[in-house]
């Protein structure tokens, strides 16, 4: 008997075995890739979701459902405690400081941050088979094209290089930067949708926006909606097709301007704020809704998250946004916005980075479960390599580490190196299991005292014990502090955190 008659009589007798009731291991089948969906919403804090703030007054039914069908993560971070870098560590894997932007964020006009031969997550995925999208907020510059390099005059008729589809996503349909800057239009792959022949005048919060050139069809208070629907046709036009598909889509709220749409007014008594949150809630609903129409919903992993804190302070005032919608502040007793967590966006403290995640993969990943490692957003990047196969070059993701086996449940905890944040100026802190060393003196960002990066004395906290940091354990513990401290300069001086 030769070797193939040999090998399919073992087959016949193996499928005898099982029997027609049962089905093949998983890794004998050829199963098509998940579909990978990445929502990442704009200055959305730890305590709007009701699944992390039980006191929350703010309805997030569909997102509160990811959290009962999927995982949440208790203690995910941010790379950084604003926009743009944030961006850039979650699609690239590496933490962003290493980059020429050291503080701040990109504007409206500004050239890429991102190398063109840097990996990102499209390009990774579109290497492993899959069909990449990016739909929603860029805020990592854009190629504009500059007459006579002229920053100030740009042709909007001309292509613009790089752009998203450079970075690895076949498809792209943005809006440049933050919703509060311009110029105000839509960028479809290469091109301009349309030029901004029109003025966008100025508002105060909480409909906050700057003035400046804006496209005839440009209404900031249906972006979220467009973008919903360019992300629903992506989605129904590539839910029948052999290859799997992967959608970015970074929305714009609830950052600034709070500008819901009329059908969502009233959904609270928390003012406009409250609204917002109701229907960036919907807008996640409604890509659930599509995938479950699609029949897809089983084969697609959904991962939801935020790109930093939120910007509402939590303070006792006289006049909140609930009475007076123009003050950008809660009193504690309405709405924490970052639960009990110390500062807001763009600081070092928990408030600023500390955000929701929550991973929705049926049969793969448990219904209910709950993970409270910390990790940072730079980990989704070698978390999608793992779950579709793809090799990391030794230049890619090189602060990123894979979630796969905790999301499996073959694990509760992984081999990671300490967590690197940043607050929006170079004040940085890194984490340790239950320590955080803040290095300098402030929040970094816009609590008080906003201190001084690399300045003495340095700020130690035990979040197990504190977690809305209020006892700096600083001179306690000093020999934690020095043991952090040299984690950092390792990992800060090596250009990378997980080794090649």
């Amino acid at each position: 008997m030769n070797k193939v008659s040999h090998g399919i009589l073992l087959a016949i007798f193996f499928i005898a075995l099982i029997g027609p009731g049962l089905t093949l291991p998983a890794q004998a089948a050829e199963e098509k890739q998940p579909n990978i969906v990445l929502i990442m919403a704009d200055d959305m804090g730890y305590g709007d979701v009701q699944a992390y703030n039980e006191d929350s007054q703010i309805p997030t039914p569909n997102l509160n459902r990811l959290a009962t069908q999927g995982m949440q993560f208790l203690d995910m971070h941010t790379p950084s405690g604003v926009c743009t870098p944030t961006r850039y560590g979650l699609l690239t894997g590496r933490y962003p400081w290493r980059t020429r932007l050291k503080s701040g964020v990109l504007w409206g006009y500004s050239r890429p941050l991102m190398e063109t031969d840097r990996e990102t997550l499209g390009s990774m995925l579109k290497r492993a088979g899959y069909a990449t999208a990016c739909v929603g907020k860029w805020h990592l510059g854009l190629g504009y094209h500059r007459v006579n390099g002229d920053n100030k005059k740009i042709d909007f008729t001309k292509r613009i290089d790089p752009n998203p589809t450079t970075y690895g996503f076949d498809f792209s349909y943005v809006i440049p930067a933050s919703l509060d800057m311009d110029p105000y239009i839509y960028v479809r792959n290469d091109r301009a949708v349309d030029p901004p022949t029109a003025k966008q005048e100025r508002h105060g919060f909480p409909k906050f926006i700057r003035s400046g050139p804006r496209a005839p069809d440009f209404d900031p208070q249906e972006v979220l909606d467009r973008l919903l629907s360019q992300s629903v046709q992506f989605i129904e036009g590539h839910a029948d097709t052999k290859n799997p598909f992967f959608l970015y889509f970074p929305l714009t709220a609830p950052h600034k301007p709070v500008w819901p749409k009329d059908r969502f007014k009233g959904n609270t008594e928390l003012g406009p704020y409250g609204d917002f949150i109701t229907q960036v809630d919907w807008t996640v609903g409604q890509v659930m809704a599509t995938l479950e129409e699609a029949g897809i919903e089983e084969n697609t992993l959904l991962i939801y998250t935020s790109d930093n804190g939120s910007y509402m302070w939590s303070r006792k005032v006289e006049k909140d946004h609930v009475s007076d919608p123009t003050v950008q502040a809660y009193h504690p007793d309405h709405h924490r916005s970052t639960g009990p967590l110390r500062g807001v966006k763009a600081d070092v403290f928990e408030g600023g980075n500390r955000v929701p995640f929550l991973v929705h993969w049926p049969g793969h990943v448990a219904a209910g479960s709950e993970n409270d490692q910390p990790f940072c957003l730079t980990d989704v990047y070698a978390t999608l390599a793992a779950i579709t196969g793809t090799e990391l070059k030794r230049n890619e993701a090189e602060d990123s580490f894979s979630l796969l086996p905790v999301l499996s449940g073959e694990a509760e905890q992984v081999d990671r190196a300490p967590v690197i944040h940043q607050a929006s100026s170079r004040m940085k802190a890194i984490r340790d299991g239950k320590w955080k060393l803040i290095l300098g003196n402030g929040s970094g960002g816009r609590s008080d005292p906003r201190g001084e990066a690399f300045k003495r004395p340095y700020q130690l906290y035990n979040l197990d014990a504190d977690i809305s940091e209020t006892t700096n354990l600083i001179q306690d513990r000093p020999e934690v502090a020095k043991r952090l401290e040299n984690h950092f300069k390792e990992i800060r001086d090596s250009g990378r955190s997980r080794a090649p």
